[in-house]
């Protein structure tokens, strides 16, 4: 497993806001029920997303050694206008030119507060990368578009979340995940349409220290097979497993009680 470079984040930072930008001015539904998000209307949802990075602009370019609150962040709430596409659309260009430079500026390197026991600007290019890959499916979704993502970008994803998961799991933060079997099953990913070079498959396991996970193909007590954007938005659990092109094999009651229980936020 290797971590995307700085600037490729930056890069797929950029590319998402702009892929988040064409849904708000494709004419659809600002009002419209985000399914994933049931209890956010599509413009709640691009605010949200719109205000996470003006969060993480603000941090990384003020070098900020503690956890900022969420009202002293500028415009962090978007534009005053509701139901505006042009203004939100403005206030998204805005946000993404300004985090992009902000994370160009300071590198991969420079000590940040962070979350998750990563104390540097690159966690936050890559979290920021993954929140924007996230909540763009919501996003399309919600305005009935197709989506994808890069093969390279989908896989990291699933690295970050797995990371993500065992942070929680360490730490104790969320009650839920501390409900999943110790005994040595097993989940297994498996993307059926990347090159064997990108080693897209993982192997989960449930031991008695908790979570741990590794790439590889290996024998598991439930696979998730399909094209690696399904099985990855299938694990954050934005797609259904019976969404066409996926396969559950072996026992999906494990599988269905990990997308149940496990969480990071």
């Amino acid at each position: 497993m290797t971590l995307l470079t700085h600037d490729r984040y930056c890069d797929e930072i950029a590319h998402q806001v702009g892929r988040l930008r064409a849904v708000v001015t494709s004419g659809a539904d600002l009002s419209a029920t985000v399914p994933t998000c049931p209890d956010w209307s599509l413009e709640q949802l691009v605010r949200h997303t719109g205000g996470a990075l003006r969060w993480v602009e603000f941090m990384v370019r003020t070098r900020a050694q503690e956890e900022v609150p969420e009202e002293r962040i500028p415009l962090g709430q978007g534009p005053d206008a509701q139901d505006d596409p042009a203004a939100l659309d403005a206030w998204l260009a805005e946000t993404g030119e300004l985090l992009v430079a902000a994370l160009r500026e300071a590198g991969p390197d420079t000590r940040v507060w962070g979350w998750a026991g990563i104390l540097d600007t690159g966690f936050w290019a890559r979290r920021m990368t993954h929140e924007l890959v996230v909540h763009g499916a919501d996003a399309a979704l919600a305005a009935k578009q197709p989506y994808d993502v890069a093969p390279d970008v989908a896989a990291d994803a699933l690295d970050e979340w797995l990371q993500l998961v065992e942070f929680v799991q360490r730490s104790g933060a969320h009650e839920a995940g501390r409900d999943l079997p110790r005994d040595g099953r097993s989940i297994h990913l498996h993307s059926t349409d990347t090159p064997p070079e990108l080693n897209a498959e993982w192997v989960v396991e449930l031991g008695e220290d908790g979570v741990a996970w590794r790439r590889g193909h290996e024998k598991a007590t439930v696979a998730l097979r399909g094209p690696l954007t399904d099985v990855l938005l299938a694990f954050y659990r934005r797609r259904p497993l019976d969404t066409p092109g996926l396969e559950v094999l072996g026992e999906r009651e494990l599988l269905e009680f990990w997308l149940e229980r496990v969480t990071f936020g």
